[in-house]
Order: C-alpha cells, then sequence, then structure tokens
C-alpha cells in the first residue's frame, strides 16, 4: 500500500495522523496527564509537520519538486521526532539520564521551581498504553510517518492495479 502512494495522499496521511496524534496528546493533557518538559517539546515536530505536509499536500499536483521537498523534508522531521521519542523513552525507562532539570535527580541548582505549576518529571511515564509510554508511542508514529514521506517520495501515483483500469 505504501509503495503506490502519490506525493499528495502521502502528504495528506501525514497530515491525518500527525493531527490525530497531536488532539490525542491534548485530549490526554485535558484529562489529567501533564506532560513533562521532554513531551512538550516533542510536540515541535507536530507543530511544524502538520501545516507543512497540508502545504504539500496542496501543492503537490501542480508543483511536483516542491512537493518532493516538503516530503523530504517531512521525512527528515519525523525520523528526528522518533529519536527524540527513543531518547525520551530510554529516559522514562532509566536506560540512560535524562535533562537534570526535569528528572528524579533534579536539584535547585536553578533557582526554586515554579510552584504554580505541578512538578512532571521526565523519567516517570504518565501513562503507559500496552507497555509504551506516551513518548514510545511518538517514536513508532513518528517512523511510519517517516515511512509515509519516503513512499510518497518513490510514489509516481499508480500502482500495478491502477495501470490496467
Amino acid at each position: 500500500m505504501l509503495n503506490s502512494l502519490t506525493p499528495q495522499r502521502a502528504a495528506l496521511l501525514i497530515f491525518a495522523v500527525a493531527l490525530a496524534t497531536i488532539l490525542g496528546a491534548w485530549i490526554f493533557e485535558y484529562l489529567g496527564y501533564a506532560p513533562c518538559e521532554l513531551c512538550l517539546k516533542q510536540r515541535w515536530a507536530y507543530y511544524t509537520g502538520v501545516p507543512l505536509a497540508l502545504i504539500v499536500a496542496l501543492l503537490a499536483p501542480r508543483s511536483p519538486g516542491i512537493a518532493k521537498v516538503g516530503l523530504v523534508l517531512l521525512a527528515i522531521l519525523w525520523f528526528c521526532s522518533m529519536v527524540f521519542g527513543i531518547y525520551h523513552s530510554g529516559v522514562e525507562w532509566k536506560w540512560w539520564p535524562g535533562p537534570t532539570t526535569c528528572t528524579a535527580q533534579a536539584g535547585f541548582s536553578g533557582g526554586l521551581p515554579d510552584l504554580s505549576k505541578p512538578a512532571v518529571l521526565c523519567d516517570t511515564p504518565a501513562i503507559r498504553i500496552l507497555w509504551l509510554s506516551l513518548a514510545g508511542w511518538n517514536a513508532l508514529i513518528s517512523l511510519g510517518l517517516a515511512l509515509a514521506a519516503i513512499a510518497g517520495l518513490r510514489g509516481q501515483g499508480s500502482s500495478s492495479v491502477s495501470q490496467y483500469r
């Protein structure tokens, strides 16, 4: 299926999945699962990728060259988001240390914390769904989005089925 994605369809798929993902993150936050500092930074890819994917989808039919550049940018963006999600997951599983400002080892070297906000630690997942934290799910979703962008770059706009219709 991914091999037959046109650049426009790949961008629309990325747009829809990324938008649903960030909306899901906001819903979890609304339900009381406060994001940590690393969670908030992982959202930057979505704040960039959602509008970029929509722009690529709109421009793809008229400007294939621009669409390909946009898909390359989206592939890079989502690959980097995947790496950041893996990093955050590793911090949560205690495989490596996280930033000292938001882990259990955090001290007061930077001054007193902001007491008007709840303390959310980066090395303690707010929730696990099927054994993965939201950071782990972000890594998997980001990988899928990067692969969709790559498939859109490779797609010629037709599949073996549509050639015979």
